[in-house]
């Protein structure tokens, strides 16, 4: 890590606790669960694997947390609702966790929150990006979800504004079922409506399918100019071949699920000029953001992370955890979750340098002019946009 990046860590030390706030006999849990196996397990073992790096230089350079180091208690959701509300059952229940980090796929999210909101248990959404999320809460007396990604509200006009920018006005739309998908739809749609537009085509397809050539058909007879897809990797992998197949020339773009190792892969040649919307892509950029890209490089003993940008938001929340730990003095809660609201200080992350990320009206800590757009070029994504690039060496702050 980089030497500010310890003078920062090393600075939280210097917190001063009262005499009942944390004790030093034993571990503060905080739970986390994303998809671990399957379809959508690069996001979630990225998430987790970017926790783990935060928290594994918390505890070795911090101390942790006034003595007492961060514990990960890690469950595999399988990207299934019914098992997820298992999962965090046993993690609030159970496990005792003091805080979570978790929620990858939006129906998952949309299945178990209620939870962290009726156990009064804060929850930081280091990955999903379905606007409803946030949202569900945001009229309750107190919100409990908390969430480091660029929502769906956020991405799906700057999909779309590249889009008009570009000159397609004819937008075939292919959501899955999902709630992530279905979310989705509709906040392109919502895009679309405010410039006038409605999509061409929309195509509807569940999780899991092998075929979409029938789909695909009935975009491109409907005289469709490019393709927003809003699904996840596999499928949008699908997708891909399925209009590399018809011969069909025409631009794929969409939400970030297109910058996953498993459609880069499972696309090939069928990817390649494949435009997405990222908050963070593993490509040269300012100090804090190379130094995390070649430590979990190190760490993990691999060229290439299978979601940079899951694997980025999920050290980020682990840091903005960490400090609203060290304000609250306290593992209680509601101490814990009104630190988060009030951060008093600025915590240097890898998306962004983080200046109050939230407040009690406003639980997302990302914005839309940190978003780039990425293009898939030779099995990576780089920047579509040479100015994109030239930014990504500056800290883009939250929009105000």
């Amino acid at each position: 890590m980089t030497r500010f990046t310890r003078s920062l860590l090393a600075a939280a030390t210097t917190f001063t606790f009262s005499a009942t706030a944390l004790a030093a006999d034993d571990t503060i849990r905080i739970g986390f669960y994303c998809p671990l196996t399957g379809g959508s397990a690069d996001m979630g073992v990225s998430a987790r694997n970017g926790i783990r790096l935060a928290f594994e230089e918390i505890n070795g350079m911090a101390g942790g947390v006034n003595g007492r180091k961060l514990e990960l208690v890690e469950r595999d959701d399988l990207a299934n609702p019914e098992h997820a509300k298992k999962v965090v059952e046993e993690l609030i229940q159970k496990e005792k966790v003091v805080a979570t980090m978790g929620v990858c796929n939006t129906g998952v999210g949309l299945a178990t929150i209620d939870a962290f909101q009726n156990a009064k248990v804060p929850l930081i959404v280091p990955v999903s990006t379905g606007t409803p999320l946030t949202k569900k809460f945001a009229g309750a007396p107190e919100n409990w979800i908390f969430r480091v990604s660029p929502r769906d509200e956020v991405q799906a006009p700057f999909i779309v504004a590249d889009a008009l920018k570009r000159g397609f006005r004819k937008i075939a739309l292919f959501a899955d079922t999902s709630g992530y998908g279905e979310a989705g739809k509709n906040d392109v749609e919502k895009a679309l409506a405010e410039a006038g537009l409605k999509p061409v085509s929309v195509q509807r397809f569940a999780v899991g399918v092998k075929d979409l050539a029938e789909q695909v058909k009935e975009a491109k007879a409907a005289g469709a100019d490019v393709v927003i897809s809003y699904t996840v990797g596999p499928e949008a992998a699908v997708l891909a071949k399925a209009i590399q197949a018809q011969k069909w020339n025409v631009q794929l773009m969409g939400s970030w699920p297109l910058s996953w190792r498993n459609f880069i892969d499972g696309a090939g040649s069928a990817g390649e000029g494949t435009l997405v919307a990222v908050s963070f892509l593993q490509q040269a950029g300012f100090q804090r953001r190379n130094a995390f890209i070649t430590a979990y490089q190190q760490k993990y003993n691999t060229p290439v992370i299978p979601s940079p940008m899951a694997a980025a938001q999920g050290y980020d929340a682990a840091l903005l955890l960490f400090y609203a730990l060290h304000q609250a003095q306290s593992t209680e809660p509601a101490k814990i979750k009104l630190a988060l609201e009030n951060l008093g200080r600025q915590v240097a992350g890898v998306i962004t340098t983080y200046d109050r990320p939230f407040s009690k009206s406003d639980h997302d800590a990302l914005t839309g002019n940190m978003l780039v757009m990425g293009v898939v070029r030779k099995g990576a994504v780089d920047y579509a946009y040479k100015e994109d690039a030239q930014r990504g060496f500056i800290v883009q702050r939250k929009a105000q």
